[in-house]
């Protein structure tokens, strides 16, 4: 991904206008696209059964698992998040939930889920582990996450 000026714009336009704010960013999410590489989780119709039912995601109609998979540059998942970047974005994604694999909707689910979460506080605080906690839960691929930041750090000044 090219930081042009369509990506400048946009990302002051949703609070990221610093460049520590912007290298968290794009450490985030070049780490959870695999490269900027998958738009969507990886997986077969078996592996999306575990999301099937679940009702902290809002899926309640069969077929909800597969339906809302994790799709975006930070993946969103599940129908009450589908319906919620829905309702803020005014674009219908849970009619057309592949219309986040396009790299456009992509990042606007990205700067979405960053500005719903309060990331930009722990961007401004340079706590990287903070950010990796509210966008995965844990720490998985903090060493990945640290070495794509420093990697951002050294383009973008």
């Amino acid at each position: 991904m090219r930081l042009d000026q369509k990506y400048k714009t946009l990302f002051s336009k949703n609070g990221l206008t610093t460049n520590l704010r912007i290298c968290h960013f794009l450490a985030q999410i070049e780490h959870e696209s695999a490269g900027f590489k998958h738009l969507k989780e990886i997986g077969n119709d078996a592996y999306f059964k575990k999301y099937e039912g679940r009702k902290d995601l809002g899926n309640t109609q069969p077929g909800d698992g597969l339906k809302f998979k994790g799709r975006g540059y930070i993946q969103i998942t599940g129908r009450s998040n589908y319906t919620e970047l829905s309702k803020d974005l005014g674009i219908d994604f849970v009619n057309n939930p592949q219309l986040l694999e396009q790299e456009v909707n992509a990042i606007l689910s990205a700067l979405w889920y960053w500005n719903k979460r309060g990331l930009n506080k722990f961007a401004d605080a340079n706590d990287i582990k903070a950010i990796t906690k509210r966008i995965n839960g844990g720490f998985n691929g903090l060493a990945d996450r640290e070495a794509k930041f420093k990697k951002w750090s050294s383009i973008i000044k």
